[in-house]
């Protein structure tokens, strides 16, 4: 495999940044602790032929774009709008839905930024619950579905997540994932 000369990444969750550093270092790669506030990348303007993302909360498109050396390639994955709305809504209560213009906002904020898109894909898949308990865990791990989740706040709505999960065997909500490709000129 053939290793580029210049590996780096960022990191703005701390209990992942030994991890990725780990995982990097047999590449020569350096995983730099970010706060992720305001998107900033610590590296120098075109730096880089290859930038990607995946999951990020909110990718920086135009610190990705100057980052990049003309001809550089953007990939990134992002969890595109409404991504286990079922559930999340189900717990909630409804909430604000502008899902439709997602793709068009994510392919304009890209161009804004300075690139071209080549590709944007965006896909819908099953996610489905078998118990409580892994939606617990689901819960507690990926924050951002129910922001204020705990157990005893959400006592009521689980008990109910219960009924239904014995009622129909599993609780099925669809995760979104949106792929960008694109191409600094």
């Amino acid at each position: 495999m053939r290793v580029p000369g210049v590996v780096r990444a960022t990191e703005a969750w701390a209990p992942n940044h030994s991890l990725a550093s780990a995982a990097l270092r047999p590449y020569g790669g350096v995983v730099h602790l970010v706060d992720g506030g305001d998107g900033a990348l610590p590296f120098d303007d075109g730096t880089f032929d290859l930038v990607t993302g995946r999951h990020p909360v909110a990718f920086p498109y135009r610190e990705a774009a100057r980052v990049l050396a003309p001809g550089g390639r953007l990939l990134v994955q992002e969890v595109g709008a409404g991504s286990n709305r079922e559930l999340y809504e189900f717990l909630m209560g409804p909430q604000a839905n502008d899902d439709d213009a997602y793709v068009d906002r994510l392919r304009a904020r890209v161009a804004d930024a300075g690139l071209d898109v080549v590709d944007l894909r965006d896909a819908r898949t099953r996610v489905e619950f078998f118990d409580v308990a892994a939606v617990v865990h689901f819960l507690r791990k990926v924050l951002w579905t129910v922001p204020d989740f705990t157990v005893d706040r959400y006592r009521d709505r689980l008990r109910a997540l219960y009924d239904h999960i014995a009622e129909h065997g599993s609780f099925v909500c669809h995760s979104r994932r949106t792929l960008v490709e694109a191409r600094k000129a």
